[in-house]
């Protein structure tokens, strides 16, 4: 049985599956009666170990499938699969998938951004504000004319990222965003997410990593064989049940709070470390002088 999306009240989901089913063709439920709901403002991580659904999730949340029983809503209100709904949805959410050589395909940078804003139909000025917007976000405006194929790895990901900012989502999905990237581009790459989250979107990412999730995450989705369990990342990713039914060892940072607590070294209602450097500052290192 699902659990429902959590939702306190007066705080509705702003997109949202309800009851949903999906198989792909000849294949067994990938879902079933699924209840799963984003939160607008709220950094949500997806996790689940390979071949829970994350991906199916992502694509049905963005309209690349269509449930096969159940609705999609935008605030409250059921998607329609035509192209007037097709187009309010993905101006509310966009997606990126992992591999962004799977979704850039114009001969420059900014030619690529602007190609979602064009096909909205968008006035020229338009087109070329939000490019420039998005560009800018992603502190990749000097790459504007750089041709596609030139682009390292960790460009590439943020060139597929600006395209989808240039729809300006209400809801940016990342699928493993961090995936590929060296911890320097992992770090930038989280530094501009928070500036998203800043301006306004509403931020999911799917991720293996649970020390990630740990740190940048609000709330926390796991995906196990009996649907999609939603909560606070710091009580969902101290559940070693869920976390084992979902294929996830326990984060670094919750081991480490509950050994300090254990030894008296941490108060109960102090946060605890999510990072070595974390750890580091809550104990700082003082030389022992040595006699003589």
């Amino acid at each position: 049985m699902n659990e429902p999306a959590r939702e306190s009240v007066g705080e509705p989901a702003l997109v949202a599956l309800r009851g949903a089913f999906f198989a792909y063709e000849e294949g067994p439920p990938v879902f079933s009666g699924l209840d799963f709901g984003i939160r607008e403002g709220r950094a949500l991580a997806l996790l689940g170990r390979n071949g829970s659904g994350k991906t199916t999730l992502m694509r049905l949340l963005s309209g690349g499938l269509r449930p096969g029983d159940g609705r999609l809503t935008v605030e409250g209100r059921p998607v329609t699969y035509d192209r007037k709904g097709l187009t309010r949805l993905r101006t509310t959410v966009q997606l990126v998938v992992q591999d962004p050589d799977d979704q850039l395909f114009a001969a420059s940078v900014a030619q690529d951004v602007s190609f979602g804003p064009l096909n909205l139909g968008l006035p020229d000025d338009e087109v070329r504000a939000r490019v420039d917007e998005a560009l800018t976000a992603l502190d990749i405006a000097a790459l504007a004319d750089r041709p596609t194929h030139l682009l390292s790895y960790g460009q590439r990901k943020r060139t597929a990222i600006a395209g989808a900012v240039a729809m300006r989502p209400r809801v940016l999905v990342l699928d493993e965003p961090t995936a590929g990237l060296d911890p320097d581009g992992q770090e930038r790459l989280l530094t501009t997410l928070d500036g998203l989250r800043t301006a306004g979107t509403t931020v999911v990412m799917a991720t293996h990593d649970v020390d990630l999730a740990l740190r940048w995450a609000d709330d926390v989705a796991l995906l196990t064989a009996s649907g999609a369990h939603t909560g606070p990342a710091a009580v969902m990713l101290a559940r070693t049940d869920l976390l084992a039914r979902a294929g996830l060892r326990l984060p670094w940072g919750v081991a480490v709070t509950r050994l300090l607590r254990e030894q008296g070294l941490l108060d109960d209602t102090a946060a605890g470390p999510g990072t070595p450097e974390e750890l580091a500052a809550l104990f700082p290192y003082t030389p022992v002088e040595r006699p003589g």
